[in-house]
């Protein structure tokens, strides 16, 4: 009986031995080698996994960018200087990253805006769009069920009491899945320079815009009157911002008569007229807003309450009298 025992003790011995030899064999035959750089691109990733990237997840593009020479600055929620340390990694120059974030072009709340129903189905855009359409009279509107932040990674959006999404923009690293999930396409992704929007995506007439949102674009074009740098267009009777001409003078948010437009910029510097005033009249004919008063060869005043801080009194003014001063003590000369 020992025998036996002893017999089988060594078969099973031989057989785990053997076996072990081919498993050994065969990781070294079949083994996947992965370039060193991956892990060190993976490394310096954020890690969100958010596909903003275009790929599968942080894995995937770390393969991606070693093996088929994917950009440096693909990483959106990494920035510059993620993209500055894939590109040491891989060898190579980052180049430049324009650093965007969300904006949500529709301003339409419980109190501004018309509801044509009640929507009482999943709470998902998507959802609500593919069972009865928009739940607001406004069907380029928002749905304010939360999609957009559902689908953010980085808690960057936010819907406050109306149902107006708010983005917060130091949360917010641009990586469009928000974007992507809106079933209404009213989220764009712009660079984070910028900080005058419209927050209008209704293209109706203006009588029937208004009539179903307090705060439509109504494509009187006083904007488009208004704006220095023509950086304004109305698209199929919407205000539309053209980012690329736009300085943010904030002029066509002042003179939005719905609040459709959006001045991020909550403090801007105030102009100031000194004393080399000669009473021209140049600053007064190109302010927006009739905040300088004045008769010619007098000294003008500037109301500041009215004053939006656009400068452009600034550059007419032929001899150097107006200064820009004020938010949190900035001052502009010319």
């Amino acid at each position: 009986m020992e025998s036996v025992v002893a017999k089988s003790i060594i078969a099973l011995s031989a057989m785990a031995a053997l076996f072990g030899a081919i498993l050994a064999v065969a990781s070294k035959v079949f083994a996947v080698h992965r370039d060193p750089r991956v892990e060190k691109i993976l490394d310096a990733l954020p890690g969100a996994n958010c596909g903003a990237c275009g790929f599968p997840g942080c894995s995937g593009y770390a393969e991606a960018a070693v093996k088929a020479g994917v950009a440096p600055t693909a990483c959106p929620p990494g920035g510059a200087e993620v993209a500055k340390k894939v590109a040491e990694i891989l060898g190579g120059e980052a180049g430049e990253v324009v650093p965007k974030v969300a904006v949500v072009h529709c301003a339409g709340g419980l109190s501004n805006a018309e509801q044509r129903l009640d929507y009482e189905g999943i709470h998902d855009c998507r959802a609500a769009v593919l069972v009865g359409g928009n739940p607001k009279s406004c069907v380029f509107g928002c749905l304010s069920l939360g999609t957009c932040k559902a689908v953010c990674p980085f808690d960057a959006v936010e819907l406050d009491d109306e149902g107006v999404v708010h983005i917060d923009t130091v949360k917010c690293t641009g990586c469009g899945n928000c974007v992507e999930a809106c079933p209404v396409n009213i989220i764009e992704l712009v660079s984070t320079d910028m900080k005058v929007h419209v927050r209008c995506s209704n293209h109706d007439k203006g009588k029937a815009a208004k009539a179903v949102c307090k705060v439509a674009c109504i494509a009187c074009q006083l904007c488009v009157k208004k704006c220095p740098s023509e950086a304004i267009q109305m698209e199929d009777d919407l205000a539309v911002i053209d980012y690329d001409k736009c300085t943010n003078c904030g002029i066509c948010a002042a003179v939005c008569p719905t609040g459709a437009i959006i001045d991020d910029i909550t403090a801007r510097p105030k102009a100031v007229i000194g004393g080399k005033c000669e009473g021209v009249g140049k600053c007064k004919e190109v302010c927006p807003v009739k905040a300088i008063s004045g008769e010619p060869g007098e000294t003008h005043e500037i109301d500041r309450q009215k004053c939006i801080g656009c400068g452009l009194c600034l550059d007419a003014c032929p001899t150097r009298a107006v200064s820009m001063v004020g938010a949190l003590g900035h001052q502009r000369d010319r």
